[in-house]
């Protein structure tokens, strides 16, 4: 009787089984035995007159019913779960609780700064952690509710999961200073057999920035060489500064203290946008709603970054992002990484 009679423990034992995805990571997260959980499944499951897994091994599996169910129930549970957070921020008060948010290294290092700096300025009751991880971690994260939403750069979007572009950036070659083709560019504009001579300092091979510049190449009867393999937009920056190379960048990363000549290269390659990556359908905790009207405020006002030395016949590209403004569709468009550390990263 004592599981019978209290549903919304049912309803939540459930909820965290299916986000564990089996009954022991669901009892620690509740802080309940296993067989405590495993109860409060069966009776549900009695009351309900359905089975709602299938058991294989140690790890559940939802049938149809049991698929429905959770989609009935998701709300439900998350919203008696943050009640008291809901109430006070209709009156104004998102001063407490917590927010997680999972991005690529890259990400937080140059799309995020401002927004987390206004965030925790506003709110200083709020415990934000930023997660570091790959994007095929943050969205494992996101589906079990680890996070409240993920933040980067994502072109194939999943049925489970919602993007939404905030700001897009432009392709950038970078040379170092007294490179040739800094030289070159002041008289003309440089073509892709221009920077096949030359070796490029690349991410890791398995990320999709090393993809996108080999079709490209490909599509115009080039080959290109890589000199160097790293991880990391500071790191490939240091090492183009000291000659080893030059390297394609999104302009994100160029802050505008670099000793580099940066050459557009919109002609080519295709913009990259940045934007949410939330939950399909779930629901929003008052902190996570806070931060997202943060951050689509810092886009909206951004202004243009300072200026290195940009070199270029007919335009100059300034690393003024375009809020809301999607990225270019096709198959060059493969560029939804960030180059990361070295572990891939987005």
């Amino acid at each position: 009787m004592y599981y019978k009679n209290n549903r919304i423990k049912q309803l939540r034992a459930f909820h965290q089984v299916v986000r564990a995805g089996n009954i022991s990571r669901a009892a620690e997260r509740l802080c309940l035995s296993q067989p405590a959980v495993s109860l409060q499944i069966q009776a549900l499951e009695r009351e309900m007159g359905i089975v709602l897994f299938e058991r294989r091994g140690p790890n559940l599996r939802l049938t149809p019913e049991g698929e429905t169910l959770y989609h009935l129930v998701e709300p439900l549970v998350e919203g008696v779960d943050k009640l008291q957070e809901n109430f006070a921020a209709l009156f104004g008060n998102v001063n407490s609780g917590d927010l997680n948010i999972g991005a690529g290294e890259s990400t937080i290092l140059y799309v995020l700064p401002e927004a987390v700096r206004r965030f925790v300025g506003q709110h200083p009751g709020v415990r934000l952690k930023l997660n570091n991880v790959t994007g095929r971690d943050g969205m494992k994260m996101l589906r079990a509710n680890e996070i409240d939403l993920a933040v980067g750069s994502m072109l194939e979007v999943p049925e489970d999961l919602e993007y939404r572009p905030f700001a897009t950036f432009d392709p950038m070659l970078i040379t170092p200073l007294d490179h040739p083709l800094a030289q070159l560019a002041s008289t003309r504009e440089i073509t892709l057999e221009d920077i096949s001579r030359y070796g490029l300092i690349l991410p890791p091979a398995h990320l999709s920035t090393w993809r996108i510049v080999k079709y490209v190449f490909q599509q115009h009867d080039l080959t290109f060489m890589v000199t160097l393999e790293a991880g990391g937009w500071e790191v490939i920056k240091k090492y183009v500064e000291l000659g080893m190379g030059i390297s394609i960048v999104t302009d994100i990363c160029l802050g505008g203290t670099e000793r580099l000549a940066r050459i557009p290269l919109v002609r080519y390659f295709p913009q990259r946008s940045y934007g949410l990556v939330l939950r399909r359908g779930g629901i929003l905790s008052p902190q996570a709603r806070r931060f997202i009207e943060v951050l689509e405020e810092v886009y909206q006002t951004r202004p243009p970054l300072p200026q290195t030395q940009t070199i270029a016949r007919t335009e100059t590209a300034a690393s003024t992002p375009k809020p809301g403004r999607r990225s270019r569709k096709g198959p060059a468009n493969l560029a939804a990484e960030d180059p990361g550390p070295a572990r891939p990263d987005r």
